[in-house]
């Protein structure tokens, strides 16, 4: 008899996943517990095994679609005959509606289409009737409203220009968080100066995760999150640290950074970048961040002005450090001097604190 394998509920709230890569192909004889297919999650991407034996009779999903809970991916039949088509989904019914999703194609004429993607819509004046949907159960999403925005840009008989490439996993992931935090929280990044002469470059990043902790304990607003019309003060100091691999940007978690030693941080964030360059991060150590740290060493630039890490209201970026000229008892000397910069939630935390914590962090890393 076929198996009918749904992508399954993967925990942490999430509704949805695209499929990044299949471990398999039809026709193929597959064992129980053999590797079937990766997931891309807004977390990370997870391996999921087959929960049957057989012949792959049917993939129902592309390599890069995106599906929610319960969609069947995958059909495992004992004797590789392909099974009939799966019956269409019935429409939403009105408590899903009531949740932000609209009804939509198929429905005289009303297009599906959640608030975010119709207010994108008329600020793009399109119209949401005459885009193609390609979403979940006919459902337009922000890609495909951007396809229609940059199709009407086009004159009459002018072919698109240039090689496209979908967004997709990790990228697709990066870019839809920070879309979402650059037009929902309004942000100010506040920079100063700050001299490394007494920091080990070697160990710059667990020395500025300690730097941070530590501050932190003295403005708690800053180790927060806003959730509803509530700040929630969090009293552990797990910080993000970005890495870039690629597959795109990451941020690991480094778990207890204020009672952490140097060495003790240094290890850990030398095993979780490799872990992310390699994609063997586990879903639980992407979570639950209150704070993130970045820093592009030698690519970093004078400044950076970097985007919150939602829901966290707070990230710190650390300037290129290189010798330049400084004023030292009224002789010009050169020293190791980079910049640091804090982009926080103006609706948590006033530009006054977020000063007095990022000089605090050039204080400690001064000494």
């Amino acid at each position: 008899m076929a198996y009918e394998f749904k992508l399954p509920d993967l925990g942490e709230g999430l509704t949805q996943g695209e499929i990044a890569r299949w471990l398999v192909s039809e026709g193929q004889e597959i064992a129980e517990d053999d590797p079937l297919v990766e997931i891309q999650t807004d977390k990370t991407t997870v391996e999921i095994p087959s929960p049957a034996a057989g012949v792959v009779a049917r993939i129902l999903v592309a390599e890069g679609d995106i599906v929610p809970v319960g969609t069947v991916l995958v059909v495992i039949g004992g004797d590789g005959a392909t099974p009939e088509e799966p019956r269409a989904e019935p429409a939403p019914s009105v408590s899903a509606t009531s949740q932000g999703q609209s009804l939509g194609h198929g429905q005289k004429g009303r297009v599906r289409a959640t608030p975010l993607v119709r207010r994108m819509a008329e600020e793009l004046g399109i119209d949401l009737s005459s885009v193609k949907a390609t979403g979940p159960q006919g459902r337009v999403t922000e890609e495909d409203v951007r396809r229609a925005a940059g199709a009407g840009g086009l004159s009459l008989g002018q072919a698109p220009e240039g090689r496209r490439e979908r967004l997709r996993g990790v990228r697709r992931l990066v870019a839809e968080h920070m879309a979402y935090a650059h037009r929902e929280v309004p942000a100010v990044t506040w920079v100063e100066e700050c001299d490394f002469g007494g920091v080990d470059l070697k160990r710059l990043v667990p020395t500025v995760l300690k730097a941070i902790a530590a501050s932190l304990g003295e403005f708690p607003e800053l180790n927060a999150r806003l959730e509803d019309d509530e700040i929630v003060y969090l009293e552990r100091y797990d910080l993000g640290v970005a890495v870039q691999t690629e597959q795109g940007l990451v941020v690991p978690v480094v778990r207890g950074c204020d009672t952490a030693s140097i060495d003790e941080l240094e290890a850990e964030v030398s095993r979780l970048a490799e872990a992310a360059r390699a994609g063997t991060l586990k879903p639980e150590e992407l979570r639950g961040s209150t704070f993130t740290l970045t820093s592009a060493g030698k690519l970093g630039g004078l400044l950076t002005t970097p985007i919150v890490n939602h829901p966290e209201v707070a990230i710190l970026s650390i300037g290129r450090v290189a010798d330049r000229p400084a004023v030292r008892g009224g002789e010009v000397v050169v020293r190791p001097l980079g910049t640091i910069a804090v982009t926080f939630d103006h609706r948590v935390i006033d530009g006054a604190r977020a000063a007095e914590f990022g000089l605090a962090v050039i204080h400690r890393l001064e000494g």
